[in-house]
């Protein structure tokens, strides 16, 4: 008995197919962990005090009061 070419084809597919949508799920998910850990960083800058001023960045020194 041969097996029908459609389901070498349909094997084909998915050897190829299952690993490239699992890599393209596993890279959105990295990229929105890394988007998230960016966002979270610009909130709070490292070198912040609590009385900080708040203008615009660039109109005043830091801690200019």
């Amino acid at each position: 008995m041969r097996m029908p070419n459609s389901y070498f084809a349909l094997l084909d597919m998915a050897i190829v197919g299952v690993p490239t949508i699992l890599f393209v799920v596993w890279q959105l998910v990295s990229i929105n962990r890394e988007i998230a850990r960016d966002k979270a960083k610009k909130a709070v800058p490292p070198d912040a005090s609590p009385e900080r001023p708040g203008h615009p960045v660039g109109e005043h020194r830091l801690d200019d009061r």
